[in-house]
């Protein structure tokens, strides 16, 4: 008896892929596992804006003191930078490597920083630097989620269903952003480690939960990085958001930085770099940016569209904090102190729009298609900044909710569809870089808009707020020097304060000031109704401005979206790396042959043995052309769908040769047409995959069901002859395609999920 070698590790790994693949519920374990990591690494993006004041006080920094500005900034913002400008490399790399490997190495990266973040044991400006690295190395992790998670939901779900399932991954990454607000406030005056620890346990358990049920069902395309355009791209938008983020500063005597000349060197030089790149990626052979890409009407506007309506979205959760926390809460009773938790509160009627609107307009845009919901929510948005600026700044809540919940219906509305319809225009190969381009426009615009609209509201307020605060405090008994000195404050150090959730006259006068006045005008100065009158008509002044720019944002978004045409789903013809069978494909199951009429291929009523799906000749002259084999007279009819059991046909191409004399090599001449059934009756499969494959393992043709289930499989063997393996196919000269192939209707067992 001779005993059989025990499997090898990564037979045991296929094996285990096969079957986690081929069940009904892989799809939803993949959009558990993703919808996971993206909710993580939003809420991490935004946890920081409430929970800064704790943080400063436990490294012991004022974060208000003007060397210190850059570090509150680059905490806010650089783990948005890094994401921007990484997303496109890690979705490049993906699509190389592996999407599934990429996300799960993100899932650790990220869970690896965010444990390096809390165990900061310095204090003061070494402490501060210390955060802000950890927090640029932890967007790394973000980016890597962010990039491929969008490919491995559209590799998972078929084209009837990627707009829900993307719509709930959008949603959670959106609602993520608000969410993270509360969190931020419940747990940072608790202890203000607990903000990046929180994320340690969900990051542990999706690493784990990633590599165990999560694997690579999508196509690999084995190139070589393109570490040129990898390099420009990366120092050329660095440049561009570094002079945003610095143009918002004051620079000298002025309010803001936007004259400086490093600002306006990191500008120019970063667009001027940008260009570079462009010109680099139409040169390269595997470029890391697809212009190609920017072909597809879908994809162009569907982008362009996402880039306006996040710099129409992107700053309103600075301005609507600085709003709550530093006019509305204050004057309604709340403490300074208690405002960073109950803005976040305040706010949840906009991550309850976003919640409600995504899943349905998702579900929606997959019958009808991305333009009328994606269109539609941006022109919703635009009316909803229109009531928010009509708003008095002493509002009612209820009017105020009630307008959030509006614009939370509109941005879901928009962003569960466009995502989809951007994801379903990309051939099947590009996903992954091509869902980190549509990130990088996401996240590039989130950036844009802070400083846009950091830019309009200090342009409102520097306009009436130095008087106000001067003559507000000297009839209070401020001296006037103290009073001249805090009018001359660039406002952006006004708009920190009630960001941060200070007592801004507290902060800003400073013990020594308010101890030289009677204890009624010190109380009355610092108490909760002085500072936010004083500054409510300057910033009624800006909030016009920035919600003038949301509202034509907006509305320039609605018509690019509009451009994107109707419902569009690309479908990808074969090449020499789009077909390969799951990994350690499971035992084939006969599919069920319910009408089958006489021609030239013949359905046999057996399936053979599983082979292996194997490419081994690319495309030539730009169109899939099968690899030679050696005496084919007989091949295999591979039928798979989402949440179905796979089934095999045997097939044989007997009495199908052309009289005509032609070169030796396989002609793709014949063709099957038929129709795909599901499960129910009489119910056509939409999206299922049919693939001839040879004996060898090489793909001869590959096509997909339409909405009808239709088919039609062309590219099969017609006319045949002998040729060596190491030969490549030649043009068919001579021989015409006959329309007259076999119809065959096949049933797929299995259980639809």
């Amino acid at each position: 008896m001779i005993a059989k070698p025990a499997p090898s590790r990564s037979a045991r790994r296929q094996a285990r892929a096969a079957a986690d693949t081929s069940s009904p519920q892989y799809k939803w374990i993949v959009l558990s596992n993703t919808t996971l990591g993206v909710l993580m690494a939003t809420i991490n993006g935004s946890i920081m804006l409430i929970a800064l004041p704790d943080i400063f006080r436990g490294i012991g920094i004022d974060p208000l003191q003007p060397g210190n500005t850059s570090l509150l900034l680059w905490l806010i913002m650089g783990y948005l930078v890094v994401t921007a400008v990484l997303v496109v490399s890690f979705g490049r790399m993906g699509d190389i490597y592996g999407r599934v490997r990429m996300y799960n190495a993100g899932f650790a990266v990220f869970s690896v920083f965010s444990v390096l973040l809390s165990v900061t044991w310095m204090h003061g400006t070494a402490a501060a630097l210390w955060l802000i690295l950890m927090r640029v190395a932890q967007g790394v992790g973000g980016a890597m989620l962010m990039a491929n998670s969008n490919a491995i939901i559209t590799d998972a779900f078929p084209a009837d269903q990627r707009g829900l399932a993307l719509g709930l991954n959008q949603v959670a990454g959106i609602a993520g952003s608000f969410m993270g607000l509360v969190l931020g406030g419940l747990l940072a005056p608790v202890e203000w480690r607990l903000v990046f620890l929180v994320s340690v346990p969900f990051g542990v358990f999706g690493t784990f939960w990633a590599y165990w049920k999560l694997h690579d069902t999508g196509i690999r395309r084995p190139a070589r990085l393109d570490w040129w355009g990898n390099l420009t791209f990366a120092v050329g938008l660095i440049s561009v958001l570094v002079g945003i983020t610095y143009g918002i500063q004051p620079y000298r005597g002025h309010t803001m930085g936007w004259t400086n000349p490093v600002v306006l060197a990191a500008l120019i030089g970063g667009v001027a770099v940008l260009v570079v790149f462009g010109i680099v990626e139409t040169r390269v052979a595997e470029p890391m940016f697809r212009m190609s890409l920017f072909r597809i009407r879908a994809f162009t506007a569907g982008n362009l569209a996402s880039l306006l309506s996040g710099m129409g979205r992107g700053g309103l959760m600075f301005i609507l904090i600085i709003w709550l926390q530093g006019i509305w809460l204050p004057r309604h009773g709340y403490g300074f102190e208690q405002t960073p938790l109950w803005a976040g509160i305040y706010m949840l009627p906009l991550t309850v729009g976003f919640l409600v609107a995504g899943p349905v307009s998702g579900w929606l845009s997959d019958r009808f298609g991305a333009r009328p919901f994606a269109t539609g929510g941006m022109l919703v948005a635009a009316g909803s900044f229109v009531l928010l600026a009509l708003l008095p700044v002493d509002f009612h809540y209820g009017t105020f909710a009630a307008i959030l919940l509006l614009n939370g219906i509109g941005m879901g509305l928009f962003a569960s569809p466009n995502r989809a319809g951007i994801m379903n225009s990309l051939p099947a190969d590009q996903r992954g870089v091509g869902g980190g381009m549509s990130t990088t426009f996401q996240n590039s615009a989130m950036v844009l808009s802070i400083g846009v609209f950091f830019s309009l509201m200090i342009l409102g307020l520097a306009s009436s707020l130095p008087h106000a605060l001067s003559s507000g405090l000297v009839a209070q008994g401020v001296s006037a020097a103290d009073a001249d000195r805090l009018a001359a404050l660039p406002p952006v150090s006004v708009l920190f304060a009630s960001l941060l959730g200070y007592n801004p006259l507290q902060t800003l006068l400073g013990p020594a000031a308010l101890a030289h006045l009677p204890a009624g005008h010190a109380a009355y100065l610092t108490g909760r109704g002085f500072f936010p009158a004083l500054i409510s008509g300057p910033f009624s002044t800006g909030l016009t401005t920035a919600f003038g720019f949301a509202i034509v944002a907006c509305l320039i978004a609605a018509v690019a979206s509009w451009l994107r045409g109707g419902k569009y789903v690309h479908t990808d013809l074969p090449t020499a790396a789009d077909v390969s069978a799951a990994p350690g494909a499971p035992e084939p199951v006969a599919a069920h042959v319910t009408t089958a009429r006489p021609g030239p291929v013949v359905v046999a009523s057996a399936p053979p043995p599983a082979a292996p799906v194997a490419t081994r000749a690319g495309p030539l002259d730009g169109r899939p052309r099968p690899a030679p084999e050696a005496a084919l007279g007989a091949y295999t009819l591979v039928v798979t769908a989402p949440g179905y059991r796979p089934a095999l046909y045997a097939m044989t191409a007997d009495g199908n040769r052309p009289s005509a004399a032609v070169d030796a090599g396989p002609r793709t001449n014949g063709r099957i047409t038929g129709l795909v059934y599901g499960a129910a009756p009489d119910s056509p499969l939409p999206g299922a995959a049919l693939r001839a494959v040879g004996p060898r393992g090489t793909v001869l043709a590959y096509a997909l069901t339409g909405d009808d289930g239709r088919f039609q499989l062309p590219g099969l063997p017609h006319g045949l002859s002998p040729a060596p393996t190491d030969e490549a196919p030649r043009s068919p000269r001579g021989v015409q395609a006959r329309p007259d192939g076999a119809a065959l209707h096949l049933k797929l067992d299995g259980t639809r999920s």
